[in-house]
C-alpha cells in the first residue's frame, strides 16, 4: 500500500511538472533587451496587458470580445453578433499590426543607442512616434468599446454586468 501511495504521489508531481513545462514553453523569449518577455509576447498576440481599455469599461462601455463571451446569456440578435463579431475581428486585427509597430520602434531606439548613432533629433522623433503608436493602439480599443456599446441596449449592458460581475 505504501509503494502505491508512493507511486501515485510521484506521478502526480510528474504530470503537474509537465504541465508546467508545456505552460512556458508557449511564452516566447524577448529577442529585445527593452522588452520584457511578457511585454513582448502580449504585444505579438494582441493582448492588453496596459488596461487600456479601463477608461471605457469603468464607465460601461464593454470590450467586444468580454460581450461576445456572454452572447447567449445577454440576448444579442444575430445582427448584434455580426456586428460585435466584426468589432473584435478588427480591434484584434490592429492590436496584432500595432503591436509589432512598437516591438520594431523598440528595436530601432535600442539600436541607435547600442551603436551610438543617436542626436537630440532622433532621440524626440522616435520616442514621440513610440508615443503615437501607443495612442493609436489605445485609441482603437476605446472607439471598438463605443461601437459596442452603441449595439447594445441599457438592459443588455446591465445584464452584461452582471454576468462580467459574477465570473
Amino acid at each position: 500500500m505504501r509503494n502505491f501511495l508512493l507511486v501515485f504521489i510521484l506521478l502526480l508531481f510528474a504530470i503537474k511538472v509537465n504541465a508546467q513545462a508545456r505552460a512556458d514553453s508557449a511564452i516566447k523569449l524577448s529577442p529585445l533587451k527593452t522588452l520584457t518577455d511578457v511585454q513582448y509576447n502580449a504585444l505579438i498576440s494582441g493582448e492588453d496587458i496596459y488596461g487600456m481599455s479601463l477608461a471605457a469599461e469603468l464607465n460601461r462601455y464593454p470590450l467586444p470580445d468580454k460581450v461576445l463571451k456572454y452572447k447567449k446569456e445577454m440576448e444579442l440578435s444575430p445582427i448584434q453578433v455580426s456586428k460585435i463579431s466584426a468589432i473584435a475581428k478588427e480591434l484584434h486585427r490592429k492590436k496584432l499590426e500595432m503591436g509589432l509597430i512598437i516591438i520594431n520602434n523598440e528595436r530601432t531606439l535600442d539600436s541607435i543607442f547600442r551603436y551610438r548613432k543617436l542626436n537630440n533629433g532622433s532621440l524626440i522623433f522616435y520616442t514621440n512616434r513610440y508615443g503615437l503608436y501607443q495612442g493609436e493602439l489605445r485609441n482603437a480599443i476605446l472607439q471598438a468599446c463605443l461601437a459596442t456599446r452603441g449595439l447594445l441596449s441599457d438592459q443588455q449592458i446591465k445584464r452584461f454586468e452582471a454576468l462580467h460581475k459574477a465570473n
